[in-house]
Parts: C-alpha cells; sequence; structure tokens
C-alpha cells in the first residue's frame, strides 16, 4: 500500500481542536471568522461561535463547512442551526472607512474583537481563522485554513458570511446600480463596469483597487 493511500483527508471541520482545549480545562472556546476581507465595497463582518462541549454538536451541525464550501442556500439553511446550538455567538464589523483608515488587517482584527465583546459570556479560549489578535489578552491559536479544521470557526465562517450578505442585498437598494446584492461587493466584471459608468458610492472602500486609482 502506498504512503499517499494511508492519509486521511479531512473532508469535514471536526471538534478535535476544541476537544482537545476542553480536556485541559477551557469551557468556553470561541471559533473566529470572517467575510468580506477581498470586497471592494461594504463593511468586514467577523463572528464569534461557542459551541457546547458535546460531541453530539458534530450530528447536529453536520452539514457546516468552511462557508465558501458551502451555497447560499446551504449557509441560510444551517445559519439558525448554528444560532440554536451554539451556547453563545455575536458579530462584529468595520465600516469601508475604518478599512480604509485602519488597513484591513486591522480592520480584520478590529471586526473579530468587537464580536468578541457582543458575546453575553466572555470566552477563555480563542480559536481564530488565519490571523492572530495582538491585542486581546485571551488565550488563543491561529489556524492558516481554520474554516476547514473547527466546527467552531467553520460555524463564525457562516454567520459572518450569511450576515454580511443579507446587509450587501440591502445596500443594493440603496445603491442600486452597482449590483451589490449578486456580487455582494466583491471584484466582479459587472462591478467594475459599473465603477466605469458612474464613479463610486459610500460603501466603496477607497483604499482599494481600482478605486484608488480612480482618484488619480
Amino acid at each position: 500500500m502506498s504512503r499517499s493511500s494511508t492519509i486521511c483527508i479531512q473532508q469535514h471541520p471536526t471538534i478535535d481542536l476544541e476537544s482537545e482545549l476542553w480536556q485541559q480545562g477551557y469551557s468556553a472556546i470561541a471559533g473566529l471568522d470572517e467575510a468580506g476581507r477581498g470586497a471592494w465595497a461594504g463593511p468586514l463582518y467577523a463572528a464569534a461561535v461557542v459551541l457546547p462541549n458535546d460531541a453530539h454538536v458534530m450530528d447536529v451541525l453536520a452539514g457546516v463547512n468552511d462557508s465558501k464550501k458551502m451555497t447560499a442556500k446551504q449557509r441560510e439553511r444551517w445559519k439558525d442551526c448554528i444560532k440554536a446550538v451554539s451556547l453563545d455567538w455575536a458579530i462584529g464589523s468595520a465600516d469601508p472607512q475604518e478599512i480604509d483608515r485602519l488597513g484591513i488587517t486591522a480592520a480584520n482584527r478590529t471586526a473579530m474583537q468587537r464580536a468578541i465583546q457582543q458575546l453575553h459570556y466572555p470566552p477563555d479560549y480563542l480559536l481564530v481563522d488565519y490571523i492572530r489578535l495582538p491585542d486581546c489578552q485571551l488565550p488563543q491559536s491561529s489556524l492558516p485554513k481554520g474554516d476547514g479544521l473547527s466546527l467552531s470557526i467553520a460555524a463564525a465562517s457562516v454567520l459572518a458570511k450569511t450576515a454580511r450578505d443579507a446587509l450587501m442585498i440591502d445596500l443594493d437598494r440603496r445603491f442600486p446600480r452597482y449590483g451589490f446584492a449578486q456580487h455582494k461587493g466583491y471584484g466582479t466584471a459587472r462591478h467594475r463596469a459599473a465603477l466605469q459608468a458612474q464613479g463610486t458610492c459610500a460603501i466603496h472602500r477607497m483604499s482599494f483597487a481600482p478605486m484608488k486609482f480612480m482618484q488619480r
């Protein structure tokens, strides 16, 4: 048998990381992830999710994955289940002006810290997708592609994505000529064409290309 055939490829996030931390005595482990980091318009959203110390949560949330690997219908279907089963959850955001002023990484951290602050009960450990929160004193692990490893982070990715998508659909009514309801502010051909035809609007991130070059 070849070495490659013995490697088990993880298809869905698990609670393995959470279980190790529960065994170490941590009781409120918050998974954190963001949505909208690469968009040209709209805020960045972050969510924090604290799952219960219960092996059955894997069965209850069997359809939850990295939000990018789920369809919009799947995310909508599972968001309420995530909220119902979680011990705690919250959402924070950073608006386009903050993103322009702080930079995207600092704005990402700001949105995550706001999500943590909105939790009803303070967590005692953080599992964070990709980045670290240096201004947060809580013990934490930064996990590259964490939304594919940790169920808590994956659940947070779904809540952040569905909340931001709902806002962008709402903003499409205020700024109807850009197609925000379809592309959610990301850099599609339609979005670029709208910018060329009518310029920017109040929710564009002016520090991002191509908006930055339109100001020259």
